[in-house]
């Protein structure tokens, strides 16, 4: 699926960054292992803490704590920022609780992921099941899946 994203990316002359919480860049790793991806990814922000969801980012303060991390509205501002920050037409941001165990009073499993496409953002929800590893794995397939929907 990566070398599908690139290839699209390539063909529609997009660049693309990333706003990664609970997959931790793996994400942008993904799409590094492809061939030349240097050509579409401008740049991916590890944003694991609120400070730097909101220094990096731009997530608001109020969303972090009246919704917490772990939200669709924050999935949505961290694309929305990401994407302003690097100045890229796309952007994917990836928030949610890896495991194992609780986060915020959240599941394991629970993920957001947001994209940002020519100045529209999407959030979707998802539950994963597996180990933290699985479920952040799970997460980066998903991603990439949505990055070929919205700019196909």
């Amino acid at each position: 699926m990566e070398a599908e994203v690139v290839r699209l990316l390539k063909k529609k002359n997009l660049k693309i960054c990333f706003v990664e919480s609970c997959t931790g860049g793996l994400l942008a790793a993904t799409l590094i292992n492809v061939s030349g991806a240097s050509a579409v990814i401008e740049q991916s922000f590890v944003t694991y803490s609120n400070e730097a969801k909101h220094k990096l980012a731009g997530v608001k303060n109020k969303t972090l704590k009246e919704r917490g991390a772990v939200s669709k509205k924050t999935a949505k501002e961290m694309a929305k920022g990401g994407a302003k920050a690097a100045g890229c037409p796309v952007c994917v941001s990836v928030t949610g609780v890896a495991g194992p165990g609780t986060e915020e009073g959240k599941p394991a499993g629970l993920v957001y992921i947001g994209v940002y496409y020519q100045g529209s953002v999407t959030a979707y929800k998802f539950r994963f099941d597996g180990t933290r590893s699985e479920i952040r794995k799970k997460a980066v397939d998903k991603a990439l899946l949505l990055i070929v929907k919205t700019i196909a």
